[in-house]
């Protein structure tokens, strides 16, 4: 609006009016940004030369040309003199006698964007005094009033230097905000050691990168913030950069298993350590990945020119081995028959897990009585263990149904049970742990057997990679690996106290029932999300428009809505309701309609995986 004004800069003009001194403000460009009252009548100025923008050379030369300065024999070189003064400014205080025999104590201090403020104080009634005391004290020593007149002038100096100080604290201290804030905002843990392990700096990222680690750490020692394991890891490093040797490594974090890279810096002047923290999880599992991706290649084209021919060859061998094991041949011809019949059992279960491992898997969570499920693993499990093997199996669990993909995780448990059966190749025992650890369930197989080779820790995971001399496929492991992975898991393995020891790691998802109000305009869509939500044990209420679901929301007992994003008479985005919501579309990522969602978005198709992935991310994080 034309003539409005900014009521904070009224409010600050009416502020700085109320002052006793005359103050004025110019910027970096030496140009007025602000002036009062008392700055305009000291120096008599015209309105013109108080106005925002007026340069401070003009301002000069009115003055000086007015004889502000006394008599000048070069007006222009003294103006010149007085702005190259301005442009090198410096904090100063200083007492001058005006043209109209006034005195005036001058006091400038910097402004960290650039510009200066300066005061000006009128002492006049102050030098009168103190002609007078000189004038009417006789008994006064020259001496004792000189130096009081030089204390009067070292104090204003002083006040003066006492400004300048805390201008620049405040920009130092801005300086501190930013730099800190910077190192919140990104998505690592940055920190200082001091030479005695102690943390002198960190952000607050410890515990997004490090779970469980202590937070604040300030003052903490690196073994108290992360633990004895992680500091028995870190601390030959940390010792290292402590003398001068940079260090870039990565290290499985034993609590999280996630993949951890690690900076670290020397601090020479300082005699410390700078940390840079990074997750590179998601990395390593790409890179791994890719080098898994080229065996499956290998292994699809292996499947797909062989498994037809081959197969068939299978077929006919265990037809003719099969007639003759029925026959009644010596006992020498009979065991023959009987280990060619196995021998051909194990290249048809090859080719099956050839085929499973180069073929595309899907995910199919569903809620499972993990509990029961195990009971029926070792129920399977038991017959096929050798003589004297016991498998103990110690389930810290609830019945409480959790959503997992229960073929994938049985077909996972019962490999690794097996793989410890015949690593031990005699009596032992092999021990089943299923617990909950944080937002993680674990399952722990561990066996009394020679423990894991360092070779097959380096490659256990890789597709074909053995240890079994011939006798083994190689897939046992990279399938669980895969399988785990596939299910947002993780795998470790490791020598125990007394042998083997693999760690699966699945997302907790506990099943938390929800009444689902499905709102879809496309009868087929529909039926497909409705079918899905009741496989994962949800109550489904539907609508097939916008209008319709408006009229449901208020139903009692409903918890959850999902809803595609645009509808025949509306937006999906527009169903106002205080509860959670999931919504679906096939726009891709980055559309504007997309981008107003405020809670999970599916885009379709999906599968069940990311559905129920999807419902729980919006049950957790509803008020």
């Amino acid at each position: 609006m034309v003539g409005a004004r900014d009521p904070s800069a009224e409010l600050m003009r009416s502020g700085i009016n109320l002052i006793g001194q005359a103050l004025s403000i110019f910027d970096a460009d030496l140009r007025l940004a602000v002036a009062n009252h008392q700055y305009q009548t000291m120096f008599d100025l015209p309105d013109r030369l108080t106005r925002p923008g007026t340069s401070f050379e003009e301002t000069i030369r009115y003055l000086v040309a007015r004889g502000e300065y006394g008599p000048q024999d070069d007006p222009d070189q003294a103006v010149t003199l007085r702005v190259d003064q301005a442009r090198a400014f410096q904090p100063h205080y200083f007492e001058r006698q005006r043209a109209n025999g006034r005195w005036i104590g001058v006091e400038g201090a910097p402004l960290g964007q650039g510009g200066w403020i300066t005061v000006y104080t009128d002492i006049t009634d102050i030098k009168r005094q103190e002609a007078l005391l000189r004038a009417r004290s006789a008994e006064l020593s020259e001496q004792v009033l000189e130096n009081a007149e030089r204390l009067a002038a070292t104090n204003r100096e002083l006040a003066a230097s006492n400004a300048a100080l805390q201008e620049a604290q405040r920009v130092l201290t801005r300086i501190e905000a930013r730099t800190r804030q910077v190192t919140e905002m990104v998505p690592a843990h940055i920190a200082h050691i001091d030479r005695d392990y102690r943390y002198s700096f960190s952000n607050r990222r410890l515990p997004s990168i490090f779970p469980g680690a202590s937070d604040p750490i300030v003052g903490l020692t690196v073994e108290q913030a992360l633990g004895a394991s992680t500091w028995a890891t870190l601390k030959p490093h940390i010792d290292a950069t402590l003398s001068g040797e940079p260090q870039v490594f990565e290290i499985t974090h034993p609590t999280s298993g996630r993949r951890i890279r690690i900076a670290l810096t020397p601090d020479g002047a300082e005699h410390g350590v700078y940390v840079l923290s990074t997750d590179v999880s998601a990395e390593v599992q790409a890179r791994e990945a890719l080098s898994h991706a080229g065996k499956r290649s290998l292994a699809a084209q292996l499947t797909s020119g062989m498994a037809h021919d081959f197969g068939n060859l299978l077929t006919i061998i265990l037809g003719l081995q099969g007639r003759l094991a029925a026959q009644d041949l010596p006992q020498g011809a009979a065991e023959d028959v009987q280990a060619t019949l196995a021998a051909a059992r194990r290249g048809a279960d090859l080719l099956n897990r050839l085929a499973q491992i180069s073929g595309a898997r899907d995910v199919s969570l569903q809620p499972t009585d993990l509990p029961a499920l195990l009971r029926d693993l070792a129920v399977l499990a038991r017959p096929s263990l050798g003589d004297g093997v016991v498998l103990d199996m110690r389930i810290d669990l609830q019945s409480d149904a959790l959503l997992l993909d229960p073929g994938a995780l049985q077909d996972s448990a019962l490999n690794l049970i097996l793989n410890a059966n015949a690593a031990m190749a005699g009596p032992g025992r092999i021990t089943l742990t299923a617990r909950i650890s944080g937002e993680w369930i674990e399952l722990l197989v561990e066996d009394t057997g020679p423990g894991f080779t360092l070779e097959a820790l380096r490659r256990g995971t890789e597709p074909f990679f053995s240890t079994k001399k011939g006798q083994g496929s190689g897939l046992g492991l990279s399938m669980v690996y895969d399988q785990t992975k596939l299910v947002g898991g993780t795998m470790r393995l490791e020598n125990g106290d007394t042998g083997a020891r693999v760690t699966l790691r699945l997302p907790l998802r506990p099943v938390s029932r929800q009444m689902v109000l499905l709102v879809e305009d496309d009868d087929t869509i529909r039926a497909d999300a409705r079918d899905m939500l009741i496989a994962l044990g949800h109550a489904v209420i539907e609508a097939a428009s916008l209008a319709e679901a408006r009229a449901l929301t208020d139903l009692p007992g409903l918890t959850l809505i999902l809803s595609d994003i645009q509808l025949g008479d509306g937006l999906g985005l527009d169903l106002a309701a205080d509860l959670p919501t999931v919504l679906m579309t096939s726009l891709p990522p980055g559309d504007p309609l997309r981008e107003r969602a405020t809670g999970p978005v599916l885009t379709k198709p999906f599968t069940p995986a990311r559905l129920a992935t999807a419902l729980a991310c919006a049950a957790k994080d509803a008020p």
